[in-house]
């Protein structure tokens, strides 16, 4: 499972869960934090802007960075939980749980994102993201057209804390 949460949710949905391996996806500018505070096995942190085009003087998110968030989700231990969070959990942190759980489950592409809008009416994952991750595992835009079909989502200041399922299909419909 994957839980996905804003910097701001995140203590609450930390403290719910034993073990987790956490993945931060912040801008440069934003302010250091002790990490070692919560009960993570793993910890990843990415820095770049949470913006769709390039922008002077912002750092768009690449195709590194997107590499480094699929492998970070390969090395992920089937038992234990990924807590993935964002300044907002809203675009950043909801890219990368898609696009991990479309790694791992090639064919479930617009399942997954209908499922994103379901747990999470304000999801808006980031284009440029998904993208480059469509681009990386050569799905031809499929993973693209299916975060187009599900939209913009609400307006919110920051998102509320939901969980992903990793494995397709879902077995609890």
């Amino acid at each position: 499972m994957m839980y996905v949460s804003s910097l701001g949710g995140l203590p609450a949905v930390a403290a719910s869960l034993e073990s987790f391996d956490l993945l931060t996806l912040l801008s440069p500018s934003a302010t250091e934090h002790d990490w070692t505070r919560l009960a993570h096995a793993r910890h990843l942190q990415l820095t770049f802007h949470d913006i769709t085009v390039p922008t002077p003087g912002l750092i768009p998110p690449d195709t590194e960075t997107m590499q480094a968030i699929l492998g970070f989700g390969r090395d992920a231990a089937p038992e234990r939980p990924m807590l993935i969070h964002c300044w907002a959990g809203i675009s950043r942190s909801s890219a990368a749980a898609y696009v991990i759980a479309c790694d791992r489950n090639p064919g479930f592409e617009s399942e997954m994102a209908a499922e994103l809008r379901r747990r999470s009416p304000s999801v808006t994952p980031n284009r440029l993201m998904v993208q480059l991750a469509d681009d990386l595992l050569g799905r031809r835009g499929v993973m693209v057209d299916a975060i187009a079909r599900i939209g913009r989502g609400e307006a919110a200041f920051e998102g509320t804390p939901y969980q992903m399922p990793l494995k397709w299909p879902l077995s609890d419909r």
